[in-house]
């Protein structure tokens, strides 16, 4: 059986006629477009009405759903449109996610780098509340470990406790090693489970009763035992002191499983003997060593090291922090520090001298200030694609309504209600929007795990929202009725955003961002985003009569394509969504300058981030290569040579350092640290670095009599009391073991590439004179220089030049390793993947807004060119009037956002500190580069370029063939 979808349209007048009555019979009306069969129109009944059937439905005839119909109606549409959900929400749920991840693995990177002792709670106690027994010891750390659990757990090595002494005691054994003069040194200590961290391998273990008269029995290390000549059987003699003669019996030696093992973190000298040096001028080389003794030996610890101290100390488990919790674990080891948990603990192990010490609660702060340094730096890529992705949702359902628009007002004609054609098109997008959005939110909960799901469920949620009522939206706008233009409202909405824009501005600029631990800084956000929206704006306005100028004067030339195409673009032929009757859309200007802002600022300051940190790595090395030889020695004459022929070397000189210099300034002796340099090459290398840059003629001047000339710091000038280079008057200087006369030649600023070191008092001297008198400043002990210099092959040269054994003495340092040092901060890698994720993602969504706008004009453009091709038009020169219409919107948009990408870095930059990008403190302030926004503008254009031409060739000929087979009906 058949029945009538409709009244037919001879069954109406032509007033009551709508748009889906034309049939190709009527040459005066468009094609037929097919109307579903329910509770639509198809079936005869409005939106809304109630449920009487038409006199010709058979009776127990079920109407088919509207949804289901109008999903088979269109399936291409549907399916696009639940890809465009899912890719957005994916995004928009993943996020938040990586941003978490990013935030923890940061917070514990950093932790880690600490070192096991400034992330450990340590807990100590002295004499004052008398001796303790190793059962007071366990009893002790058992109360500890009670107390832990709740906002931080122990890491998994475990806590450590004992006592040793305070001091080390010097040695008077003759037999033993001496390096240069100074007595060994020794400490006691007492370690209950150092018998699970390392393994005899002669002699015992230092167990039983100790007389009072006799030795007490220790175990040494193997290392140590080696390096100061001390075999099983020596007994240690120490020097005179108050607590008397001590004596100590070595009985053991052990090897440590690891000596990196965290557990000899409070007693480093235990696994071997460490070398260490006096304070006294000049320092002098000694080697220092831990040894164990038993339980019963505790007592004998004090008279050793002149007091002892029992210690307790609790590694935090760095890897199991989390950046959101850190403000509750912050309080909680604070309790411990000082507060109510450090009492309580006092009086449960009965020591009211308890004292519990950490970095922790100062390496929180850090943390915190770090992440929330970089947080709006890294929020402003994501804020990028939020706009476009808005952008794009709006033309799509644009889109959608204008290609639905007949069909809407023809349900509202025949009686439905805009509520129900609304909650209609709300059921229809429910069925694609909400299956893809879940799929998506689930996905990206699934690949990015991270404890905290809260801000990922929100974002999707308002992506799934802005979807959903995008549509409805739209279509309701459409059945509201005709309106007036007006010009008015329009104007005073663009004023409203250029004020907010100037006023966001104005407040970054005034006020700066949002110090440390103030949180995210919504203004360094949402400026740029502001500025891109004022600039489309502006654009806007400006491109048709500008693209309509350049229209008249293409159409006096003998070419039809390019006036064509250009009078569209002017009129709105790809960007308007009336068929080129109308002026263009402004959203896909605004998506392509969001796109383009966002990236080429983000690009911005990450160029800035690697030329800060560069030039941060240069100031800490001294140059781009610096090889220092050890301590009192001088770089052999072959290393030299070998260095300076390494590929890459250029701007090298050889300088030689005393970093323990005196100077009598006329006002007392003064610490100084003296550089002898060739003034001509070390000049250069100022010059080049920017440290400490003087003038070499400087010091080929005489000074007082035989004085040496010197340039000086300014400190140290500020210091002598002078007040400039004028003073002739000579000084003394003694440097290299040798006293030397000096005069002011001239002044320097800041530190010297050689001392790069903030504050040190330093003096220049050339080394022609000095080396006259200071026959050490001869041999150079530094090597500086600048170029691509490779630190592999450096340490090669080291290691085939100087001796085996004095190798790993020699220190090298490139300005590579320390850019790699600064760059490996998770935080850093986070925020630039973050960043670029997003350009891509911005870039995607704004090529997407381009296609959508083609998409929107495509039925007015396929019948122009099918009317063309009947009159001839090539099918090559189709494409360039294609071209022609959207390479107008294309280049504006890419010059338009560099532009508004330019300004806001003049404009923001000023206020923007890369300090926790870079990885150490740089002045504040971002300057203008032109090659990364160039890049993101070329970039955006270039891929809008190929998105069109694609779209020209895959989608144009067909419509154009099926316009050729339909006719024109319009």
């Amino acid at each position: 059986m058949s029945r009538p979808a409709s009244p037919t349209p001879g069954d109406r007048t032509p007033e009551e006629r709508t748009p889906q009555d034309r049939t190709p019979e009527n040459p005066t009306a468009g094609p037929s477009r097919p109307v579903p069969a329910g509770p639509g129109p198809g079936a005869g009944t409005a939106p809304g009405s109630g449920p009487a059937a038409s006199p010709s439905r058979p009776a127990g005839h079920r109407p088919a759903p509207w949804v289901r119909t109008r999903l088979r109606a269109a399936p291409l549409s549907a399916l696009l449109g639940a890809a465009l959900v899912f890719v957005t929400v994916l995004l928009a749920a993943g996020l938040p996610r990586a941003v978490d991840r990013g935030a923890d693995q940061a917070l514990r990177s950093f932790l880690r780098a600490q070192g096991p002792a400034p992330t450990s709670l340590f807990a100590s106690t002295g004499s004052q509340g008398g001796p303790q027994t190793p059962q007071e010891l366990d009893s002790a750390l058992a109360a500890l470990r009670a107390r832990t659990g709740g906002a931080f757990r122990l890491a998994a090595s475990g806590p450590v406790h004992g006592a040793y002494g305070v001091k080390p005691t010097e040695l008077a054994n003759p037999e033993l090693t001496r390096i240069e003069g100074p007595d060994p040194r020794l400490t006691l200590a007492y370690l209950p489970e150092v018998t699970a961290h390392a393994t005899l391998v002669a002699g015992r273990w230092p167990t039983g009763a100790v007389a009072d008269d006799a030795p007490v029995p220790v175990a040494l290390s193997r290392a140590a035992s080696e390096t100061l000549k001390a075999p099983i059987g020596t007994v240690l003699q120490s020097k005179a002191s108050l607590a008397g003669p001590q004596r100590a019996e070595v009985v053991g030696l052990y090897d440590a499983h690891d000596a990196a093992d965290v557990y000899w973190t409070d007693v480093p000298c235990m696994a071997h003997a460490c070398e260490k040096r006096t304070t006294t001028v000049p320092p002098l080389a000694y080697w220092q060593t831990d040894a164990v003794v038993g339980a019963e030996g505790i007592d004998r610890i004090a008279g050793w090291g002149e007091g002892i101290q029992y210690f307790w100390r609790l590694p935090v488990d760095t890897d199991a922090l989390r950046s959101d919790r850190l403000p509750a674990t912050a309080k909680e080891v604070a309790s411990f520090v000082a507060g109510p948990t450090s009492t309580g603990l006092s009086r449960t192990i009965g020591r009211p001298d308890l004292r519990i010490v950490s970095r922790l609660p100062e390496l929180f702060t850090q943390a915190q200030a770090r992440e929330r340094g970089a947080a709006p730096l890294a929020a402003i890529g994501p804020a990028g694609v939020a706009g476009v992705a808005v952008v794009v949702f709006a033309l799509a359902a644009a889109l959608g309504g204008d290609r639905r628009a007949a069909e809407l007002r023809l349900l509202l004609a025949r009686g439905g209600s805009r509520r129900s054609i609304v909650l209609r098109l709300l059921g229809e997008g429910a069925v694609t929007v909400l299956p893809a959005a879940a799929a998506a939110a689930w996905l990206a909960l699934a690949l990015l795990p991270t404890p905290r799901a809260a801000a990922s469920l929100v974002a999707a949620s308002a992506v799934t929202l802005i979807a959903l009522l995008a549509l409805p939206v739209r279509a309701f706008v459409l059945l509201s009725g005709p309106r007036t233009p007006r010009p008015r409202r329009r104007l005073v909405g663009e004023f409203l955003v250029v004020a907010a824009t100037a006023a966001a501005v104005y407040e970054v600029r005034t006020r700066g961002v949002a110090p440390a631990g103030a949180g995210l800084d919504p203004l360094l956000v949402a400026a740029p985003l502001l500025l891109a929206l004022c600039g489309g704006l502006l654009l806007a306005r400006l491109q048709p009569p500008l693209v309509g100028a350049l229209a008249r004067a293409a159409g006096r030339g003998p070419g039809l394509v390019g006036f064509l195409g250009l009078a569209r673009a002017a009129r709105g032929g790809p960007a308007g969504a009336t068929g080129g009757r109308g002026r263009p859309s402004v959203l896909p200007l605004i998506a392509l300058l969001l796109a383009v802002t966002t990236g080429g600022f983000g690009a911005t300051v990450l160029g800035a981030v690697d030329a800060s940190r560069l030039q941060v790595a240069r100031d800490a090395v001294g140059g781009d290569a610096q090889l220092s030889s050890p301590y009192g020695t001088a770089l052999p004459r072959e290393l030299l040579d070998a260095v300076a022929a390494l590929p890459g070397a250029r701007k090298a000189t050889s300088v030689w350092v005393d970093d323990n210099a005196f100077g009598y300034f006329g006002r007392g002796t003064n610490h100084v640290s003296v550089v002898v340099v060739d003034p001509e090459s070390y000049a250069e290398l100022s010059r080049t670095l920017g440290r400490g840059r003087f003038d070499p003629a400087a010091l080929s001047a005489k000074g007082a009599g035989d004085a040496v000339p010197a340039l000086f710091s300014r400190d140290l000038l500020g210091q002598k009391g002078q007040s400039g280079p004028a003073d002739t008057e000579a000084f003394r200087l003694w440097a290299g073991g040798e006293e030397i006369r000096i005069g002011v030649a001239g002044t320097f600023d800041g530190p010297t590439p050689a001392l790069p070191g903030v504050g040190v008092a330093t003096l220049i001297l050339p080394a022609g004179p000095t080396t006259a008198v200071i026959p050490k400043a001869a041999q150079p002990n530094r090597w500086l220089a600048v170029g691509g210099i490779d630190g592999d092959r450096l340490e090669e040269a080291v290691a085939r030049t100087v001796p085996a054994e004095t190798a790993g003495k020699y220190l090298v340092r490139t300005s590579a390793a320390k850019v790699a040092e600064l760059s490996g901060d998770p935080l850093q890698h986070s925020a630039v993947r973050l960043f670029w994720a997003s350009v891509a993602g911005a870039a995607g969504f704004a090529v997407l807004a381009v296609l959508l706008t083609l998409m929107r004009a495509a039925p007015d453009r396929a019948a122009l060119l099918a009317r063309l091709r009947t009159m001839g038009l090539q099918p090559r020169r189709g494409v360039a009037l294609i071209l022609a219409e959207t390479w107008p919107q294309a280049l504006v948009a890419a010059l338009g956002g560099g532009l508004v990408a330019a300004a806001a870095v003049l404009l923001l930059g000023p206020a923007v500190d890369l300090s926790s990008l870079v990885g150490a403190k740089v002045p504040t302030g971002l300057g203008p580069a032109a090659s990364p926004v160039l890049t993101q503008a070329l970039g955006i254009a270039a891929l809008v370029t190929a998105a069109v031409l694609a779209e020209a060739s895959i989608s144009g000929r067909r419509q154009i063939t099926t316009e050729l087979r339909a006719g024109d009906q319009r």
